[in-house]
């Protein structure tokens, strides 16, 4: 058994090459083999957001505060609240954050393949954000 104390792993920021706008990263838990699957609590402020960006093997969003919206490519932009669980599937192509003047978080689950957890693309241009 492995307890992860709160407060005990520092808290980061989102890469710009990864987010626009604000983002904190707040680990719960890495991955540890045999098991391939990680989880974060991720915090966008008002109007932030992901890059486009795929996971091989797919990624679970839990939202537990404010408001925020995803977007698959190709299909509309969805306002996600707390409650709300996402599943995105293998290789989908999408984006996620917070609304326009709401802050959002959300608990973000992928696993890794091959070591490889997510693959980043193009960020998302305000144009496409406010639809």
């Amino acid at each position: 058994m492995d307890i992860k104390r709160s407060g005990t792993q520092a808290s980061g920021k989102g890469p710009a090459d990864w987010f626009t706008g604000t983002v904190r990263i707040d680990p719960l838990f890495q991955v540890v083999a045999p098991a391939r699957a990680a989880g974060n609590a991720v915090t966008f402020e008002p109007g932030a957001r992901t890059a486009w960006h795929t996971h091989p093997l797919g990624q679970l969003l839990i939202v537990t505060a404010g408001c925020g919206r995803v977007q698959r490519e190709g299909g509309p932009i969805e306002e996600i609240r707390p409650g709300d669980v996402v599943r995105f599937e293998a290789g989908e192509k999408h984006w996620h954050g917070a609304a326009p003047t709401t802050a959002m978080t959300h608990i973000a689950i992928q696993e890794s393949l091959d070591g490889k957890a997510v693959d980043w693309m193009e960020h998302v241009s305000d144009a496409q954000y406010h639809g």
